[in-house]
């Protein structure tokens, strides 16, 4: 948390705050962080709720106080971070200072979050546990989709023993009640004015009536913007020209780290630059395209804006229900000339009445873009992009989880630079680029306009095809692209094609390359081309030459071929060792899973498809297998022991068993196994964590994130990262599998040297510290009662005998689920835990070229032994 913004508002010559962090040593080594409520006597009455988070308070000023009745939602406006010694601070802020009134300190006590309140704080949703004097109990912070220049929360408690009919004013102690006279602790310079203020003369007070009217009180505000502009180190007093060129941002893999970084929303959208002199605004695209007829709304509320001129960057944004940026709503509302559906998301103000800002520190800029949007918030077109300063990797994995594209993270202390610089990055989560057209096949069947369009990218200052784009047109775009495309044709191609691509080139229709389209897709094949590719949408607002800029260098076939090649990488075996695999599939037309129609053939084929994937954790593992003769839909049943009635590719190994006595047990060797198993109506497939080998020395352990009622997604992969990290510390790399159910599987790697015993020991204590040192989110016992809002750590199935459904098995439940192996980014990116059906699965078996579980095979990793 950054405490610059309470620094610069106090003058601590002249104020009794605190001017940094005197907080004793004491309390800084506390192992729980301490909240505190007081009460502010300002010009608006209002209490000020404080966290502590990260080193410093974070800040809400609540206007009418926290209620102790359940649900009873109270406004609380974000203000800025305040130093841990503030929670002390009681007593009277001068006149004429930021806050004047007087301060009592209300409630103060320790408090607990339900998950990590940095990622909570991102997402908008913080519940947390209070214990203090007056308020104790579960308590709520969630933001509103309200934006503006201070973000608006909602503060509620939430209904428990402590909660009661109170509100905070019936709490007060004696003396609180009443506000307390403004005590004015004046500089003498300030009284000598005051002083000179009583002796005016009587055409002095009509000079000051005379400058009550509307002009001469703008020209006041807009001296008194331009004074701080100028205060700001590194402001030069010379105008900016209208026209700026905007600063661009450079494509990273991952968030830079440290506090001297801060990290916003990527916003998806188009770039809007605003000029307003004078009073006259123009908005202008990126590319200097005078956009402001389209957008009347945006424009009138920056003519209203307090100041005479500035110059402002932002992002033009639609958002969807969840509080999203969604370029098609966007796109929709400009095609329908509703401007007044859109926001104009804020993040940099390079000039201010006269002064450019560009050598001025980024976070100072930002900070006075907040104040000129203070008074607009909520109530327009208008808003601050915020951010969160240091913590870029959990700013990025909290986007990642509430299904944003990614972050922009800029430097503190950066200029505004036009053009591209390495003091913006753009790092995303999806992979998704924007490409030229430069051709399109000719429709086939009933599609009009085109079949698919070819694309490139620049390389070098040429073009380079990297494939085509035909899925996610709808009629109206088709119909669009396709005009659009009409009146580009031309008779020569603009590349060369490569030499092997699986149409005819002759069939093809160029274009000249001036469309710019963005494209999802899941990565790139060895020759350098996309892999599922999925149009977006068309990029007016960009350019073959930004592209030339902006775009990273596709893979070549050569470096794809190298990195193929490259150690850890897991080598699929070879197809053709399952070519002999004929099992016959008798009734191959019965349907198994009745909501989706698959059939039996269709488990077969499904299996066929996966096998490379699936084999690795089955073979020569002892199996338990649900079989459903009446299909998904029907009676199913768990099988263990080998039967006469199972076919000669489905082998068996004799084990002992709880009483001492052995039977044969199940397991197979290849293929053939796996569709003999799918012939006697077999749908899922759970092995052991040891091998047939070595069946008392566990090469695995698996932990089970099952979640009570009331638990959602988000929480359950907080959840499977918390588990991760933990492990991380003891010294355990871990992997991530959707279980096909309502959970996630955290599967560990271990060398087969402990026995069954000594790894179930290690498991229900690792669950069992993890429940308690947070009680509300873990449980680590099977306990029904006790599941309501928590997430059970099953640690049971690291036992002799006990399995896990295997990665890339079927379900056997409605939709054909499969269970999942994922990297944890793909986790991040997950909706449920049934995320993969069975096409899913089986389209991402024939494309997937990088094992989400790299390494695993080879990890050795050896048990810890946990603390007590």
């Amino acid at each position: 948390m950054s405490l610059r913004e309470y620094a610069r508002k106090r003058r601590f010559d002249e104020t009794p705050e605190p001017a940094d962090d005197r907080a004793p040593r004491a309390r800084r080594s506390r192992k729980a962080p301490i909240f505190v409520v007081q009460l502010h006597h300002a010009r608006a009455r209002h209490y000020d709720f404080r966290l502590e988070i990260d080193g410093a308070l974070k800040s809400w000023a609540v206007p009418k106080g926290p209620s102790l009745r359940p649900g009873d939602k109270r406004l609380a406006v974000e203000v800025e971070d305040h130093p841990l010694s503030y929670a002390s601070f009681e007593g009277d802020i001068p006149e004429g200072h930021y806050g004047a009134g007087h301060v009592d300190l209300f409630d103060q006590g320790t408090w607990r979050p339900e998950s990590d309140p940095l990622p909570a704080l991102a997402k908008g949703h913080l519940d947390f546990e209070l214990a203090g004097d007056k308020l104790r109990g579960r308590w709520t912070l969630i933001r509103t989709g309200r934006r503006g220049a201070k973000p608006q929360w909602l503060l509620f408690k939430r209904s428990d023993a402590e909660a009661r009919d109170a509100e905070a004013d019936d709490l007060l102690g004696p003396g609180m009640r009443k506000p307390k006279p403004r005590v004015a602790k004046a500089a003498k310079a300030t009284r000598a004015r005051k002083t000179k203020k009583a002796t005016q003369t009587s055409a002095t007070a009509k000079s000051a009536e005379a400058a009550k009217s509307p002009a001469a009180k703008r020209a006041r505000v807009a001296a008194r913007w331009r004074t701080r502009a100028l205060a700001l180190e590194g402001a030069r007093d010379r105008a900016l020209p209208a026209g700026f060129r905007p600063q661009l941002c450079m494509l990273e893999d991952a968030p830079p780290r440290g506090d001297a970084w801060l990290h916003e929303t990527k916003w998806d959208g188009y770039r809007l630059l605003a000029d307003l002199d004078g009073r006259r605004v123009r908005l202008r695209s990126r590319n200097d395209l005078d956009w402001t007829a389209r957008f009347p709304a945006i424009a009138a509320a920056i003519e209203a804006l307090p100041v005479a001129s500035a110059r402002l960057d932002g992002e033009l944004i639609a958002l969807d229900a969840n509080g999203n940026s969604d370029f098609s709503a966007l796109q929709r509302a400009l095609e329908a000339g509703a401007d007044a559906r859109l926001h104009y998301m804020l993040f940099d103000l390079p000039a201010l009445e006269g002064v450019d800002l560009g050598r001025v520190a980024l976070i100072e800029r930002k900070t006075l873009l907040a104040d000129l949007l203070a008074d607009v918030a909520g109530r327009g077109p208008l808003a601050i992009s915020t951010h969160v300063v240091g913590h870029g990797e959990r700013v990025f994995e909290a986007a990642g989880r509430h299904g944003l594209e990614g972050i922009v993270s800029k430097s503190c202390d950066a200029p505004y630079v036009p053009g591209r610089s390495r003091t913006w990055l753009k790092i995303k989560h999806a992979q998704g680029e924007e490409f030229i057209v430069v051709g399109h096949s000719p429709p086939k069947g009933s599609r009009n306009a085109f079949g698919a369009l070819l694309l490139a990218t620049v390389d070098d200052g040429a073009l380079r095809y990297v494939g085509r784009v035909g899925s996610g047109f709808d009629d109206a775009r088709l119909a669009d692209i396709g005009r659009r495309l009409a009146k580009l044709a031309r008779d020569e191609p603009v590349l060369e094609l490569p030499a092997h691509v699986p149409f005819n080139p002759k069939s093809v229709r160029w274009v000249e390359p001036r469309l710019v389209v963005e494209v999802a897709f899941r990565g790139w094949a060895k020759e350098g081309l996309l892999r599922q590719a999925s149009f977006k949408t068309l990029r007016e607002d960009k350019t073959v030459e930004d592209l030339g800029m902006a775009t990273r260098k596709a893979p070549t076939a050569k470096s794809a071929r190298e990195r193929a090649a490259a150690p850890g990488k897991k080598t699929p075996r070879s197809r053709g060792a399952h070519a002999s695999a004929e099992v016959r599939i008798t009734h191959p037309e019965r349907i198994v899973f009745p909501d989706t129609a698959y059939s039996k053939q269709a488990v077969a084929d499904y299996y066929r498809a996966v096998a490379d994937w699936l084999l690795p954790e089955l073979v020569e593992r002892p199996l338990s297998v649900v079989r459903c003769p009446e299909g998904a839909g029907g009676t199913c049943f768990f099988q263990k022991h080998h039967a006469a009635t199972l076919g000669p590719n489905v082998a068996s190994v004799r084990l002992k068993e709880k009483g001492g006595a052995s039977d044969n047990y199940l397991y197979i060797e290849d293929l053939q196994g796996v569709l003999e198993l799918v012939q006697m109506n077999v749908l899922e497939f759970h092995p052991w964590g040891a091998r047939v080998d070595k069946p008392d020395r566990p090469d695995r352990l698996v932990f089970d994130l099952d979640p009570g009622p009331g638990v959602d997604w988000k929480r359950v992969v907080a959840g499977a990262r918390d588990v991760r990290a933990r492990l991380a510390e003891v010294g355990l790399e871990s992997f991530a599998r959707l279980s096909g159910g309502k959970g996630v599987h955290v599967v560990v790697p271990i060398a087969r040297g402990p026995d069954w015993a000594e790894a179930k020991a290690f498991c229900e204590a690792f669950a069992d510290a993890m429940a308690q040192h947070r009680p509300l989110d873990y449980l680590a016992t099977a306990s029904k009662a006790k599941r309501e809002g928590r997430i059970f750590i099953d640690w049971l199935r690291n036992a002799r005998g006990a399995t896990s459904v295997a990665s890339w098995s079927l379900r056997a439940r409605a939709g054909a689920p499969v269970s999942m192996p994922v990297s944890w980014t793909e986790l991040g990116r997950s909706r449920s835990g049934a995320d993969f059906d069975l096409a899913r699965a089986q389209r991402r078996a024939k494309t997937l070229r990088k094992d989400p579980w790299e390494g695993f095979t080879k990890l050795r990793q050896r048990l810890p032994t946990l603390d007590p």
